[in-house]
């Protein structure tokens, strides 16, 4: 009996430690998603950004993207990188997001 109590108790223990885990990871992609969506277009120069929030460090970084296309209605696209990383128990912990943003439009003279 003793060992089965003891088997229970690890399995247990295992299956709270993998719901911690699973909301570091949920809270880490609602990061990067709402990183992602600060904007829809990326300057020519690219975007480049670090930070810290709630516990989490991460990092934007975009490249151009080659596709081949080309034309006057067509913008360039970017490669959109965003990592967020964290501790858990001691180990680093990191999920990406990737995505293809547009290049923002040169500003028109004359306007704001």
């Amino acid at each position: 009996m003793a060992f089965a109590l003891g088997a229970l108790y690890r399995a247990s223990g295992g299956s709270v430690r993998a719901l911690g885990e699973i909301g570091y990871q949920q809270r880490a992609v609602v990061l990067a998603e709402s990183l992602l969506a600060l904007r829809d277009s990326v300057p020519a120069d690219g975007w480049h950004e670090t930070g810290e929030s709630a516990g989490f460090a991460w990092r934007i970084a975009s490249s151009p993207y080659a596709t081949g296309f080309s034309g006057p209605d067509i913008p360039p696209l970017h490669r959109v990188t965003v990592g967020v990383g964290w501790r858990d128990e001691g180990r680093e912990r990191q999920i990406s997001l990737v995505s293809l943003l547009p290049q923002r439009k040169p500003a028109k003279e004359g306007s704001p």
